[in-house]
Formats: structure tokens, C-alpha cells, sequence
């Protein structure tokens, strides 16, 4: 798959997900063969005046390329500004998030809004376009409102606008995240323009992605919540669009390796008080379904070191060998 001037060593991306993709968790998943990987969403606003968080959310490692920044807002001449001053930062595309069904988002007229103006839309993208040389990709969803299906029109104004990528969303903003992901859209959208397409939702195992590619036709995967606490399923699909089998899942060991593993980026890259509160969800989403999960989780919620969280890991680790 060819973004620009990029091509992509596989059609595998990891979707941007608030709190989720930062710098250690992509490390892994591009360890676990990850094709391109997505920054947090970051407000163009925020960069815009220097809020202190936006450093963060914009870091990356050299080795992480391809790299996209995801931006949001709803101001063409500032996303076109800051588009031009992300990019002096060597990312390889720039994401405008227009799918972002969150309430204080939406409330400003910014991610899933937009969908109820394509015209604006276009300005951004048009905008942005002319400010920068590398792509400019959209992350849309089907419609705003629930029963709404507006993701082929508006994907078309985004590439005559001059979008070089469009991934959908199967589910509207009203949908959130709920009921299941309509991937007819993503193929009436792929028959509606001739830039590359990238099917998003419900990619949670190697065979959902054999399905999409079967009934959508799409150029790439998206994959996000279906990568929580499961970095693995990057080198699951590779493995079956590849092979046509299907990979053995992880074993137990081989999670609280990688547990252990985030855990040490996690220490590494933020410090040990952040380390030791951010991993709480990834462990929950990790551990989730393995024996005496549930105790795990309680236990770690109360400890406040990294040593205390890595011994209590180990202990668990002894635990569920002698059950």
C-alpha cells in the first residue's frame, strides 16, 4: 500500500485511539509487525497556543516511521497553519479526525461535526493540502445521525478536496461504539472514489480482517479497540492474509511478558507515577479472561511502585503456573 511518497511494508494500521497510542504502546504493535501507526488525536487549538500536554502527544521515536498525526478542529486557516508547523516535525501524513463522536468535540463543531458540513470539510482538506507536502488523510465515519449513511458523498468531496486517504468508520456518531460496525459502507465508498480506502470497525481477530477484505474490497485495516491489550493481532492478520491459516494465539507467558514489557516502555518513556497509573487499564485489557484476572486488577489498583506492580506480576505469574 503507497501513501504519497511512503510505501507501507504492509496495509495493517493501528488506529488513533485517545489515551491508548502513545509512544509505548506503538513501539509494540510495530514490533508485532504494525504497518504505519497513528498519534493520539491532538487538538490543532491546543498546539495552536502551546498547551503544555501537546509536546507529548506529538514526541515519536525515528524508528516508528511510517508515523501519522492525527489533528482535529474545525478552522481551515488554522489547520492549514499548524498542519504546516506538525509537519516540520518529519511526520509522514497528517490525519484530520472527522469521526471523534466524544461530546466536548462535537460541541465545538470538531471530529464527527463535520460530517453535517461537507463544505467546510472540503475547505479543511483543501487548506490543509496547499500547506503541506506530505498527505493529508481523513477518518471519517458513516453519518452523524443513527441510520444516517453519508460516507460515500462525503468521501468524495474529501478527495476532490485533495485527501490522499479516507478511512471509515462503519458506525455513525450517534452509534458511538455500539451494535455492530456496517462495513457496506466502507465498500459503497470504495466503489465511489479512486484514492485508497481503509475499512475500520470491529477488526477484533485475523478472520474479521479476512471478511472485510472479502466483502469491502478495502485497501487496508484499521484496527483499534480490537488492539487493546492485544498488540498480537497485527502479526495474527499478517499471518492469515499471507498464509490463509490462522496463528496460535499467545500464550500466558507470552502475555505477562508483554505486559512486563509495556510495562518497562511505560517506565521508560513517562516516568514511574505515570508508568504505574496508565498501565492499569492496559493490564485490565490484557488480563482479560485469564484466570484470577479479576484479583490481579484490584490488587494493582492499590500499589504505587513499579517494583511493587512487576513483583505482583511475577507473583501472578507463579500463581496461575501451580493452578
Amino acid at each position: 500500500m503507497k501513501l504519497g511518497n511512503t510505501t507501507l511494508d504492509n496495509n495493517l494500521i493501528l488506529g488513533p485511539m485517545a489515551g491508548v497510542t502513545d509512544l509505548p504502546f506503538r513501539l509494540l504493535c510495530e514490533e508485532m509487525g504494525c504497518g504505519m501507526v497513528y498519534t493520539e488525536m491532538v487538538s490543532a487549538k491546543a498546539i495552536l497556543y502551546n498547551n503544555k500536554n501537546t509536546g507529548e502527544l506529538l514526541s515519536y521515536e525515528p524508528t516508528e516511521h511510517p508515523i501519522v498525526c492525527q489533528l482535529f478542529g474545525s478552522d481551515p486557516d488554522i489547520m492549514g497553519d499548524i498542519a504546516a508547523r506538525v509537519e516540520q516535525l518529519g511526520f509522514d501524513a497528517i490525519d484530520i479526525n472527522m469521526g471523534c463522536p466524544v461530546p466536548k468535540v462535537v460541541n465545538n463543531g470538531e471530529g464527527s461535526a463535520l460530517l453535517n458540513n461537507p463544505v467546510l470539510a472540503g475547505r479543511i482538506v483543501e487548506n490543509m493540502v496547499k500547506k503541506v507536502r506530505c498527505p493529508v488523510t481523513v477518518k471519517i465515519r458513516k453519518g452523524f445521525k443513527k441510520g444516517e449513511n453519508v460516507a460515500a458523498s462525503f468521501a468524495k468531496v474529501l478527495e476532490e478536496s485533495g485527501a490522499a486517504m479516507v478511512a471509515v468508520h462503519g458506525r455513525t456518531r450517534e452509534d458511538y461504539y455500539t451494535g455492530k460496525a456496517d462495513w457496506d459502507v466502507i465498500r459503497d465508498v470504495k466503489a465511489n472514489v479512486s484514492i485508497p480506502i481503509v475499512g475500520n470497525g470491529d477488526i477484533l481477530t485475523a478472520n474479521d480482517a479476512l471478511k472485510m477484505k472479502e466483502l469491502t474490497g478495502c485497501d487496508g485495516f484499521m484496527i483499534a479497540r480490537g488492539a487493546k491489550g492485544n498488540p498480537w493481532i497485527f502479526k495474527e492478520i499478517l499471518h492469515s492474509l499471507k498464509t490463509g491459516e490462522e496463528l496460535l494465539r499467545p500464550t500466558f507467558d507470552e502475555v505477562i511478558d508483554t505486559i512486563e514489557r509495556h510495562y518497562k516502555l511505560m517506565l521508560d518513556k513517562k516516568g514511574e507515577k505515570t508508568a504505574v497509573w496508565e498501565m492499569r487499564k492496559h493490564i485490565a485489557w490484557y488480563t482479560a479472561g485469564l484466570p484470577n484476572s479479576s484479583v490481579l486488577r484490584n490488587n494493582i489498583m492499590k500499589l504505587m511502585s513499579y517494583d511493587e506492580v512487576y513483583d505482583l506480576l511475577e507473583n501472578y505469574r507463579e500463581d496461575c503456573f501451580n493452578i
